[in-house]
């Protein structure tokens, strides 16, 4: 594998920060507003790119102004773009209120729910040295579609399953890897012990758990990989993080575990910045990270 191609969601986030969050019915002061480009597939992108790999963005986005910014924010990132549709429709959009040490968002589809394939476009996209990409902020038989194509074909599928929907067999026995935080997990697999659930799909499943690390079952047993201490800014898109530095360790044929380690100290130094894609390291202060961990 050489590369990666992100099939995914491509936003404009509306970020508000307020020092107390909301209840119901209930209103209160912010603090800043900005507009920043997200959606959980461009995150997965950029921060994949920003750690060294070769990636194209396959989406879509609307006849808006917020296209060409979106545009803009890809190339300055050296992420493909040739492969952006443009469609009638709004752009995509995130709606993000940060408080109190941590984030609630709020996502709107348009112009994500049309990425679809057919398996001719498909094959003029992927390869045997492709890596896919994929969440769940796109249709989900699109995600079905590509995951079955790439299956047959013998292209890897890292699949993170967010914003949490429920899997069929067939999809979890398609993708090579699926990536759920403890949260998603739990709505997949039921009140299952995490430990059990990992003993069933090893080197395959991979659950993150925020402050606590990252588990993966790598046949002989159980991984822990813990989080490493970080000050925390934003959390926003630490998750993006750590699924597009995973895509990089996996591509360039890292064994997993330090294809995990990678990532988790990716995805623990995004929090230290603001936004989901202004907090993303580079690919130098990863690896420096990672000699003092």
């Amino acid at each position: 594998m050489n590369r990666i191609v992100v099939i995914g969601s491509i936003s404009m986030d509306l970020v508000v920060t307020t020092d107390k969050r909301p209840r119901a019915g209930e209103t209160v002061i912010g603090n800043t507003f900005q507009t920043v480009p997200g959606g959980k597939g461009a995150n997965q992108a950029v921060a994949a790119a920003k750690l060294g790999g070769t990636v194209e963005m396959v989406g879509c986005v609307g006849s808006d102004a917020f296209r060409s910014s979106i545009r803009q924010n890809f190339e300055t990132h050296h992420v493909g773009t040739r492969h952006l549709q443009t469609v009638e429709d709004v752009t995509g959009t995130a709606h993000i209120v940060l408080a109190e040490g941590d984030n609630s968002i709020v996502v709107v589809q348009s112009a994500n729910k049309h990425v679809r394939f057919t398996d001719g476009e498909l094959d003029a996209l992927l390869d045997e040295d492709t890596l896919v990409l994929l969440q769940l902020e796109i249709p989900f038989e699109t995600v079905e579609h590509v995951s079955a194509y790439c299956r047959k074909r013998n292209i890897p599928v890292l699949l993170n399953p967010a914003p949490s929907q429920t899997l069929t067999d067939t999809l979890l026995d398609n993708v090579t890897y699926v990536t759920p935080n403890e949260h998603e997990c739990r709505d997949l697999f039921g009140d299952v012990p995490i430990e059990d659930v990992l003993r069933s799909f090893p080197n395959k499943l991979i659950v993150t758990e925020g402050v606590r690390g990252v588990r993966f079952n790598d046949g002989d047993g159980i991984q822990h990989i813990r989080a490493i201490r970080a000050n925390v800014v934003d959390t926003t898109g630490a998750g993006d993080t750590f699924n597009g530095a995973l895509a990089v360790g996996l591509v360039e044929g890292h064994p997993l575990l330090e294809a995990v380690r990678f990532a988790v100290v990716a995805s623990g130094m995004s929090v230290e910045g603001f936004g989901a894609q202004g907090g993303m390291p580079t690919r130098e202060e990863v690896l420096m990270r990672l000699e003092r961990v």
